[in-house]
């Protein structure tokens, strides 16, 4: 296969930076557990990979037995399949269905509560606002840059979500370097990994051979260098720094799938009318499984309900999705009532409206959309298809 100069000569430049302005280090595979154990005396929950119903899951990890050991995943656009890789690796997996931002912005959020005191009401606030320390154990690179995508939605701006700003303040970072590609991934194309290289306190490399099983750390923040003195750990060489490398290297060049984001607002905005957006309308059934799946998607609904006494009252915040009928619907009717105009409306967000709204792309190349479409619909592919038409123009 041939080799992404662009991508190994980036990750060359931060290997050689990091030989000269930080050290690495090595943990045996067996600490991971003193790792969870140092967190939780530290009073966080931890949260990370576990198996349950068939895929990997994000739950609370209470010991080191929880992790998914020898697992393998398999994705292909639609399908989903978990079963044994036949090696001691602890995170052989890619990603899973769940994101991060479930615990970030919960799926459901009381905002307040509302209680009837005679002629008027009295309005209590949730404890969203009380202080969560939450560690997430296994966050892939992909992941971490959506995690920064949802720092600039969430806390950047003149509106800041103060029950998001909560849970993030505190949150620890333990990433995971990949070291294999998943059948969907692209996040080299969105330059997110396949290696952390920002916002995370820690992060590991994990390297199998014969006889061996460690990580190769390293250290993102002081919070996290605090944390590795509780664990015991070594220096590591050069030989096994550069081995680290090597294994987010071949995880690179191994991607099939690649986005060409060369001038795509641009591209987009001149295929608006394309046919191409009936075609996919045809396959797409507007399930929504790709934003609930996304790990920036954070489109959301209000929801006030009360009791039959009419004494009591909630408001909750849901998450919702640009392809439920009812998202755009206003007193003058809905905006989009066709499953094409809704479709491009999420793919122009992530690739081109985001790029005005935030000067980033609201996609991290993590291949969830792909994976969990239950019709197999592949966004690379679609991007594709669109580069490669001739322009039509836009309707009247």
């Amino acid at each position: 296969m041939a080799r992404n100069l662009t991508f190994l000569s980036c990750d060359d430049v931060f290997f050689h930076h990091h030989l000269k302005t930080r050290t690495m280090f090595v943990i045996e595979s067996d600490r991971i557990g003193d790792i969870i154990s140092a967190l939780h005396r530290r009073a966080y929950v931890t949260v990370g990979p576990a198996v349950r119903d068939g895929a990997i899951v994000l739950d609370e990890i209470r010991t080191m037995a929880d992790l998914p050991a020898r697992m393998h995943d398999e994705q292909t656009p639609g399908r989903y399949a978990l079963h044994s890789n036949g090696t001691p690796s602890l995170f052989g997996y890619v990603v899973g269905p769940h994101s991060w931002k479930k615990f970030l912005s919960p799926a459901r959020l009381k905002l307040f509560s509302a209680h009837r005191d005679g002629k008027e009401f009295r309005i209590e606030r949730e404890d969203q606002h009380t202080k969560i320390r939450l560690a997430f154990l296994g966050v892939r690179p992909c992941e971490v840059n959506a995690i920064k995508v949802l720092d600039e939605v969430f806390l950047q701006g003149p509106y800041v979500d103060t029950a998001y700003e909560i849970r993030r303040e505190s949150c620890f970072v333990l990433a995971v370097n990949c070291t294999r590609a998943g059948g969907n991934c692209f996040c080299t194309s969105m330059t997110t990994g396949p290696r952390a290289t920002s916002a995370f306190d820690l992060a590991l490399t994990e390297i199998l051979g014969e006889g061996k099983h460690h990580f190769v750390v390293e250290v993102g923040s002081e919070r996290g260098k605090e944390l590795l003195s509780d664990v015991s750990h070594r220096a590591a060489s050069t030989a096994e720094i550069e081995e680290a490398l090597a294994a987010t290297t071949e995880a690179a060049e191994a991607m099939a799938k690649r986005v060409d984001t060369t001038d795509i607002v641009a591209t987009l905005n001149a295929h608006f009318e394309h046919p191409r957006w009936d075609d996919v309308a045809k396959r797409c059934l507007a399930c929504g499984n790709c934003t609930l799946v996304c790990p920036t998607c954070f489109c959301s609904t209000v929801e006030d309900v009360t009791d039959l006494t009419g004494d009591h009252a909630e408001r909750w915040r849901l998450w919702d999705s640009c392809f439920t009928a009812d998202f755009t619907k206003i007193a003058g009717g809905n905006i989009r009532m066709s499953t094409r105009t809704r479709y491009r409306q999420w793919l122009m967000h992530k690739f081109a409206h985001w790029q005005g709204q935030f000067g980033s792309f609201g996609c991290v190349g993590c291949g969830r959309c792909i994976t969990w479409c239950p019709v197999g619909i592949d966004i690379t592919q679609e991007l594709h298809g669109l580069r490669a038409s001739p322009v039509t123009p836009k309707m009247a």
